[in-house]
């Protein structure tokens, strides 16, 4: 079933498996990003199966129901920072989530992908 979520520039499809199951692969690999560590939403996608959908990879997690147990947090973009969001103060929890897990900021608000990526073993 196709919905439209306010602030989300298309509709996307409801329940986990949106996209044909791709969201269901999205997520497999989100989940494999352990504590401390970062994904840009390209890496993801890629390592889903899904190179150049880095933008699938946005929508898949703001499809995610509250309360959800995939760390949707762990994932930013390409330049190292927190992508904004529709809702204000959203960029802020994600930082702190990752803060929290001993991910570090620079003053312009960005991660050393250098030393924070995670840089998987196996593909997801």
């Amino acid at each position: 079933m196709l919905v439209r979520r306010l602030g989300s520039p298309r509709p996307i499809r409801s329940g986990a498996s949106g996209a044909g199951g791709a969201y269901a692969r999205i997520y497999a690999v989100v989940r494999r990003i352990p504590r401390g560590r970062v994904a840009t939403y390209g890496q993801v996608a890629e390592l889903a199966g899904l190179a150049g959908r880095a933008r699938q990879v946005g929508y898949a997690l703001h499809a995610l129901p509250a309360g959800s147990t995939v760390p949707w947090h762990r994932v930013i973009n390409a330049a190292g920072g927190v992508s904004r969001r529709a809702a204000p103060g959203d960029e802020l929890a994600q930082r702190q989530l990752l803060e929290r897990e001993g991910v570090r900021f620079d003053p312009r608000g960005r991660v050393r992908l250098a030393s924070a990526s995670w840089r998987p073993r196996g593909r997801g």
